[in-house]
């Protein structure tokens, strides 16, 4: 990395919890170098350590950056007035796909809001393929969201609220590692940082910004789905709300938002591609994606899959580890891989199921 880029991490960092006045900075003098030749008091010797130690993160783990004056930078993003200066992002994180959509929800959804999760990305990913599902890896919607892009074959960006050393929570990191694949983590945080409460709200401002549509699946009257939603609509984005029945209160924020107009109903696919009058792709590529993922799996894997298809109801793990002779750990870690790959479905109480096509 340059000086320049040395100079802009330093800046940044000096300045983390001013950011309206770095910009300020920046936008006047028009780069890092010339914002500290002429405030040399900003910047001090710890920040150019700081700075030093995320060059070096950046360039061994191989982290591509986004600075906002650069023609690199999101252009969606771009759009936002309190778009963060700097990310980062790893795997094949396409910044500026052609259609983007964010899903998010609450972190305790219904079986009923799960399943219209799924079922609605994998609707869309038959019909406009090349959309790409941005969320936050939380846990229910968020994690349901991801899942089902990586499922269907779809690009899906994850957007964390710490550095990109860590995954949170840990027990999403094969979903997080297997979607460096075919989309990526793309945060504004540096290496070291952790999740704090507070920088989830701020993330939120990333997921609002970088699509062109928000979709809510399920809320309470408060929480962090409806603070994006906010967000979206601040930015001009579209939103969008799925409905549900008025004395559920996982639904009370949908359909606040609803009657509100502060959000479009939505009930299927059809719905967002009318809205956004976005055109149908004729091609099905699901198929072709599940025979792509059936010549990768391991012979342990392949066993594993026969087996559950044996049973049309689905199998609980201790029959499987019973029925395969293997340990209950291999069942889950290899379990997990198959639901990576859209093959099969964890279902509540143990249960586990092929995912049917």
């Amino acid at each position: 990395m340059t000086q320049e880029w040395l100079n802009r991490i330093a800046l940044i960092w000096a300045l983390r919890n001013r950011q309206k006045y770095a910009r300020a900075l920046l936008d006047k003098f028009g780069c890092a170098t010339e914002v500290i030749v002429h405030n040399p008091d900003i910047v001090n010797k710890e920040a150019f350590l700081r700075a030093e130690q995320e060059v070096r993160f950046v360039e061994q783990h191989k982290i591509n950056t986004y600075f906002y004056q650069d023609s690199t930078y999101p252009y969606r993003l771009a759009q936002c007035v309190d778009a963060p200066l700097l990310l980062y992002s790893k795997g094949n994180v396409e910044v500026n796909p052609k259609h983007a959509v964010s899903i998010v929800g609450t972190r305790m959804p219904s079986e009923r809001g799960k399943e219209w999760c799924r079922n609605f990305v994998l609707d869309i990913a038959s019909k406009i393929p090349n959309t790409t599902i941005i969320s936050g890896l939380a846990y229910g919607i968020d994690i349901t969201a991801h899942k089902a892009a990586l499922e269907a074959g779809l690009s899906t960006i994850i957007i964390p609220a710490h550095g990109l050393d860590r995954i949170y929570p840990s027990v999403h990191r094969n979903v997080a590692i297997a979607a460096l694949e075919k989309g990526g983590i793309l945060t504004e945080y540096m290496h070291g940082t952790e999740p704090e409460r507070f920088q989830f709200v701020a993330r939120n401002r990333i997921i609002a910004g970088m699509a062109d549509a928000v979709i809510v699946v399920e809320s309470k009257l408060k929480g962090g789905s409806l603070i994006t939603a906010q967000m979206a609509q601040d930015y001009s984005r579209d939103v969008f709300a799925l409905p549900g029945r008025y004395n559920d209160s996982l639904s009370e924020g949908c359909n606040r938002l609803i009657q509100s107009n502060r959000a479009q109903l939505i009930a299927h696919a059809e719905d967002l591609i009318a809205a956004m009058q976005w055109q149908i792709d004729k091609k099905q590529p699901l198929q072709t994606i599940m025979l792509d993922v059936m010549h990768d799996l391991t012979d342990r894997q392949q066993h594993l899959f026969n087996k559950l298809q044996e049973q049309e109801d689905g199998w609980h793990v201790n029959q499987l580890v019973i029925e395969t002779q293997l340990s209950y750990s291999d069942i889950v870690a290899e379990l997990m891989v198959l639901e990576v790959n859209g093959l099969v479905r964890g279902l509540s109480g143990g249960m586990w199921r092929c995912v049917e096509r």
